[in-house]
């Protein structure tokens, strides 16, 4: 039977493989970046996610550069950076890609689970986008409860429950598209209670992702 130092992988052997997974990792995060802003026609004007896209390629490539370089001396080039690169990948170094190697492919387990909050343009939301939301909430959402405090004002208080219903559906659904399709139910809860008009306090309600609302507030006679 033969010890561990026969048949152990020498240290450059698993630097090589761990930058390939690294590179390869990075390259589909970098289509995975931008394609989708291609295709809404965002490339140009969303400069974060550009620039984010140019910091995983350039890391791509220097990652993938290091495989390459320690794989051609097997491919029967002569290549003396690879020589001198495999004499130089000690464990060390090799323990770290292995590190580098297991968080992106992490990375790609959390984009399976995060549903549409990962998708494409939607990780790097640009300013046309939130202008977007703020118009659907008001559109949908405010100008309903205007409409609730007029009917209350008015004595009409049928209307008025139905007005407010109407527009904690609503807010329930903008989240809803927000937030995306997640397996995992999301509670959104307020870092402050909030005031009413009189600077009191209502309680300390609880928005959760399907759209319930709890909580003194969210209660009515």
């Amino acid at each position: 039977m033969g010890s561990w130092t026969d048949w152990r992988p020498e240290s450059w052997v698993v630097g090589l493989a761990a930058n390939t997974v690294i590179a390869v990792a990075y390259l589909l995060i970098v289509l995975a970046i931008v394609v989708p802003l291609a295709r809404s026609r965002q490339l140009r004007a969303n400069r974060l996610a550009a620039a984010t896209a140019a910091i995983f390629l350039t890391c791509a490539v220097h990652h993938g550069s290091h495989a390459l370089h320690m794989a051609l001396p097997s491919l029967g080039v002569d290549d003396p950076s690879g020589l001198a690169m495999r004499q130089a990948w000690d464990w060390t170094l090799s323990g770290w890609d292995v590190v580098g190697a297991v968080v992106a492919v992490h990375y790609w387990s959390l984009r399976r689970g995060f549903g549409s909050l990962m998708r494409g343009a939607q990780l790097f939301e640009d300013l046309r986008a939130r202008e977007q939301q703020a118009l659907e909430l008001n559109d949908t959402v405010l100008q309903r409860m205007v409409v609730a405090q007029m009917a209350l004002e008015l004595g009409e208080t049928e209307r008025a429950r139905a007005a407010v219903d109407s527009s904690v559906a609503a807010a329930g659904r903008i989240i809803t598209d927000l937030l995306g399709s997640s397996p995992h139910r999301l509670d959104l809860v307020r870092s402050a209670a909030a005031g009413d008009p009189g600077g009191g306090s209502t309680g300390s309600g609880t928005v959760t992702g399907s759209g319930t609302v709890g909580g003194d507030e969210g209660q009515r006679p």
